[in-house]
C-alpha cells in the first residue's frame, strides 16, 4: 500500500508497478488541497528534565502552537497564528490545559498500576486530528499510546475502540458504555473541522505556498548506493521514483520518511542499491515529481557527485542539521518518548473483560 502521508486518510492507493504518472500528478494535486489538523499530547511521570505535560498541534504537518506544564501558557508558533488569534483564545486553551492535564496525569497513574509499575519513567500519549479532504470529505482519528506503543485507536467506521493491547480492553468497554466513541466523532466533524478551515483561512498564503526542492545525486563512494536527495519543497506531498533504461524501477529501492526543515519545508530521500558495473551497463534516472513543479526533473545517475570524505562530512552535516532543527520543533516538545506508529495499524486483542471503574472520563480531554 502507498500511504501519501503516514498520517493522512485522504488518499490511499495500491502501490501496483503499472501506476501511471499522470496518476501520480492528479495525486499530488490532490493531497496539495487537502488540509490536517493534529493535535500530540503527552504525559511524563516526574523526574525527568522535560516537561510533565505537553501538547503540541499542527496544521498540514507545521507546527502552530504549543503548551507545556512548566511554561502553563499557550503560544503560538507561527507568524500568523499570533495575528489572526485574539487574546482570549489563547487564556481559555490554557485554562482546559490545565484541565486535561489532571486527567491524563491520572490515566498515566492508573495504566503504571494496572502493569505494575512504581517507579522509572513512563508516557502516555494521544494523537488526534482531523483532515479536510480535496474532495470535500472529512476523516478523523483518536488514537493512544503507552510508553511508545499503541494502545488504543477509535474505529470510526463501527465507533468502536480497538484495543492494542490486553490490559487496555477494560478501558475499551468502559469508554464504550459511556458513549464515548460518538463524543469523539462529533467532534471530529464539525468542532475539529471547523478549526481547521479558520486555521487554513488564517494561514493561507503560508500553508498554500510552493516551494521547489532542491534534488542532488550522491554516493559515498563507488560501490555505495545511490542517494537521491530533494529538500526545501513545500508542501509536504512529493514523489521520488526511479527508472532503468527509461522502465519503472522498484527492486532494490528504499524510500525514506519525509522530514521537516527548520524553515518550514520538507526533505526526502531514496536510496537505490546498485552495484558499479550495473550503472556502467545501464541508464539509471532519478524523478522527481511536485506540485510546485511544472513537469517532472529528472536527473542521471551517470551525473551523480562521488563524494570524498570531506565532501560526505559537508553533506551529512546540512542534512543532519536542517532535520534536527526541524525535528527539534516537535521532538523537544513531545518529549524524548516519539510513539513508535505501527506501520500496520492497530490490532486488536481477543476477549472481553469486566470493565472496572477506576479510569478518569476520557471525553473532557478532547
Amino acid at each position: 500500500m502507498l500511504h501519501v502521508q503516514n498520517d493522512r486518510r485522504c488518499w490511499v492507493m495500491d502501490d501496483q508497478h503499472d501506476v501511471q504518472k499522470w496518476l501520480l500528478l492528479l495525486l499530488l494535486s490532490a493531497q496539495a488541497a487537502s488540509h490536517s489538523l493534529q493535535y500530540i499530547i503527552t504525559e511524563t511521570t516526574p523526574g525527568t528534565d522535560l516537561p510533565e505535560y505537553t501538547v503540541v498541534g499542527l496544521v498540514d504537518g507545521e507546527q502552530f502552537v504549543y503548551y507545556d506544564s512548566n511554561i502553563k501558557k499557550m503560544i503560538p508558533k507561527t507568524e500568523w497564528m499570533q495575528k489572526n488569534v485574539r487574546e482570549d483564545y489563547w487564556t481559555r486553551e490554557t485554562q482546559k490545559q490545565d484541565r486535561v492535564q489532571e486527567i491524563f496525569r491520572a490515566n498515566l497513574a492508573i495504566l503504571m498500576k494496572r502493569f505494575n509499575q512504581t517507579d522509572g519513567v513512563h508516557t502516555l500519549q494521544r494523537r488526534s486530528g482531523c483532515e479536510l479532504c480535496g474532495n470535500g470529505t472529512v476523516t478523523g482519528y483518536f488514537q493512544f499510546g503507552y510508553d511508545g506503543e499503541d494502545w488504543m485507536s477509535l474505529d470510526m467506521s463501527t465507533l468502536t475502540w480497538t484495543a492494542a493491547h490486553q490490559k487496555a480492553l477494560s478501558t475499551k468497554l468502559k469508554w464504550e458504555a459511556a458513549g464515548d466513541p460518538n463524543y469523539r466523532k462529533h467532534y471530529l466533524d464539525n468542532d475539529c473541522v471547523d478549526y481547521l478551515r479558520k486555521y487554513v483561512e488564517d494561514g493561507r498564503s503560508s500553508l498554500e505556498r510552493k516551494v521547489p526542492p532542491e534534488v542532488s545525486l550522491f554516493q559515498k563512494d563507488s560501490s555505495s548506493p545511490v542517494v537521491c536527495h530533494a529538500t526545501g519543497f513545500f508542501p509536504k506531498a512529493v514523489m521520488i521514483s526511479w527508472q532503468k533504461n527509461g522502465e519503472d524501477l522498484h527492486e532494490d529501492v528504499e524510500l525514506r520518511e519525509t522530514l521537516p526543515n527548520q524553515d518550514g519545508t520538507f526533505q526526502k530521500r531514496s536510496v537505490l542499491t546498485v552495484s558499479p558495473e550495473e550503472v556502467n551497463r545501464h541508464k539509471y534516472t532519478c524523478i522527481i515529481q511536485h506540485s510546485s513543479l511544472e513537469k517532472e526533473m529528472v536527473l542521471q545517475v551517470s551525473e551523480r557527485r562521488v563524494l570524498s570524505d570531506k565532501g560526505l562530512s559537508i553533506v551529512v552535516i546540512i542534512i543532519f542539521s536542517t532535520v534536527v532543527a526541524g525535528l527539534l520543533l516537535i521532538i523537544v516538545c513531545v518529549g524524548l518518548f516519539i510513539w513508535k506508529w505501527k506501520k500496520s495499524g492497530f490490532r486488536a486483542v481477543p476477549g472481553s473483560p469486566k470493565a472496572p471503574s477506576e479510569e478518569a472520563s476520557p471525553s473532557s480531554s478532547s
